[in-house]
């Protein structure tokens, strides 16, 4: 076992998620109402009425996939009758249309933010600038892994290897060895998806956090006419 790959998956990832903690923490007691996307709606508002929602929606499945993926075990899916071709159908398909929602959305958003209008440009702050890239770099080898190997290759099963790696750093044991054992763009994604964790408190993303849900439970709100006097 090399020196790198104990450094990119057994170190690596309890400073990527100590960042993201202690950053988040760090973000909401100091700069509250710094705690926004910080909308450019003003600057730009036609391109970012279709990018937005395309952004959020491909990022919310494309996490609610890996999730199910790298989260769940493979003898959880069996146990209640999806077998490993199935899910691997399931996988394939759907994160595929997923990560191209998702990838049209980053690419409107870096498009609007700095090629087509460049005020907006000037207001972006350096850890947006740095999220960006990373989702970018993100993105492209996520999508290469996925043609390359379950779409137009033999196939690979990361729930047997990242899933029971990713799963082992919560148990304070990471699996090194497995990890190590991967491919290497799956390597390179999950090394820099940690990068995109530590950046998040400095990053816009940190907005997450504000998602008004209770806008889902709140009683309706009724306007009433006021009377003519």
């Amino acid at each position: 076992m090399s020196w790198l790959s104990i450094a990119l998956f057994g170190v690596w990832p309890y400073i990527a998620l100590t960042m993201f903690v202690i950053g988040n923490i760090w973000r909401w007691r100091t700069d509250q109402f710094g705690w926004t996307t910080r909308t450019s709606e003003l600057s730009e508002k036609k391109l970012l009425m279709w990018a937005s929602p395309i952004f959020h929606f491909g990022m919310l499945a494309v996490l609610i996939g890996h999730l199910m993926g790298l989260v769940i075990p493979e003898g959880w899916m069996t146990s209640i009758g999806i077998s490993p071709e199935g899910y691997h159908i399931m996988a394939v398909s759907l994160g595929t249309v997923a990560g191209l929602i998702f990838t049209l959305g980053v690419v409107l958003l870096i498009l609007r933010r700095f090629i087509l209008k460049t005020r907006i440009r000037l207001v972006t702050r350096p850890g947006d600038i740095v999220m960006y890239i990373l989702l970018g770099l993100i993105i492209i080898i996520g999508m290469s892994a996925t043609l390359g190997y379950n779409v137009l290759g033999p196939g690979y099963d990361y729930r047997a290897s990242i899933g029971v790696w990713l799963r082992s750093i919560f148990m304070a044991n990471p699996a090194i060895s497995v990890m190590a054992a991967a491919p290497w763009i799956y390597q390179l994604h999950a090394a820099l998806a940690l990068g995109l964790f530590a950046v998040w408190p400095f990053s816009r993303l940190v907005h997450m956090w504000s998602v008004p849900v209770g806008y889902l439970t709140r009683p309706p709100i009724v306007y009433r006419q006021a009377a003519r006097v």
